[in-house]
């Protein structure tokens, strides 16, 4: 890989240097600046560009037979092979879970009618309260709120679940 050098006075750099933190450091900001000027790019405001991660990084070296197994693991769950393993260090360093994208989809799916359902409890509320009801008209309504608790409980209960399941897919089987 090349390095290209160039010298400017102390003040030219020390400001430079204020501008490149916000695009993630001095060389970041002139690889893209190179990268630009080679590309034809025209010059306008430069957008911020992520800075360096605070996350640690770990080189893991495996035997085939155990690299095999982490393949297949991170492929079942739609993950890359760092992603798998991250995932699993997570589990036992914070016991938090991590999804592949289709149980996310879903979980969004779920968070979606529980907030759907309580826009509805919210409704039902408010017009039991501004309205006077009697006899069967009342008991009508409270059946409808009651239909509504079951079917919220039933979503946080699927929720539960797939946590739980999640969890346990994480567990170690030594």
């Amino acid at each position: 890989m090349a390095v290209l050098k160039v010298r400017v006075s102390d003040d030219l750099a020390a400001a430079f240097d204020g501008s490149a933190a916000a695009a993630g450091g001095r060389s970041a900001l002139l690889r893209r600046l190179v990268q630009d000027q080679v590309r034809g790019a025209k010059s306008g405001p430069l957008k911020a560009i992520p800075g360096p991660r605070s996350a640690a990084r770990l080189m893991v070296r495996l035997a085939p037979t155990e690299a095999a197994h982490v393949d297949a693991a991170a492929a079942d769950m739609g993950l890359r092979r760092a992603g798998w393993v991250a995932a699993l260090v997570r589990r036992h360093a914070l016991g938090r879970p991590t999804f592949d994208r289709t149980q996310e989809v879903a979980l969004l799916a779920i968070q979606g009618e529980l907030r759907r359902i309580g826009v509805n409890v919210n409704q039902i509320a408010r017009a039991m309260n501004t309205a006077v009801l009697e006899g069967r008209v009342l008991a009508l309504e409270l059946q409808s709120i009651d239909d509504l608790r079951r079917e919220l409980r039933g979503h946080i209960s699927a929720l539960r679940e797939a946590f739980a399941g999640n969890l346990a897919y994480w567990e170690s089987d030594l």
